[in-house]
């Protein structure tokens, strides 16, 4: 950012969609991925139509009254000879997502969604 002129320069943009990113658009209803594809063509976040609403656009950011928790499906009861040390490698085989109006509500549903006795 130059301080006299409010110029900038983009240094480095890594465009991807990862299972976060999914897990980000399932919570709020935005297409992350859609979105992105659009800015790739080179649409402008104030020409992309919310699907959704139909009336707002991909630049209006969503509000959120609620809160949502991931958690991996760590099956270590199965796999009962793998080292139980999480690590940088993938260990899970799934995951559990839950929404509530609190994150206490949210991480409580997500563990009862887990199924592990």
């Amino acid at each position: 950012l130059h301080p006299d002129s409010f110029e900038y320069c983009v240094i480095e943009v890594n465009p991807r969609v990862s299972r976060s990113s999914a897990l980000a658009s399932k919570a709020t209803g935005y297409p992350i991925a859609k979105v992105a594809a659009k800015i790739a063509l080179g649409y402008h976040l104030d020409e992309i139509k919310n699907a959704i609403t139909g009336k707002t656009y991909a630049s209006f950011e969503p509000a959120l009254d609620y809160c949502v928790v991931k958690i991996p499906r760590l099956p270590f009861d199965k796999f009962i000879t793998a080292k139980r040390t999480l690590t940088t490698q993938m260990k899970a085989t799934g995951e559990v997502m839950s929404i509530c109006t609190n994150f206490e509500g949210a991480l409580m549903k997500a563990i009862r969604s887990l199924e592990q006795h």
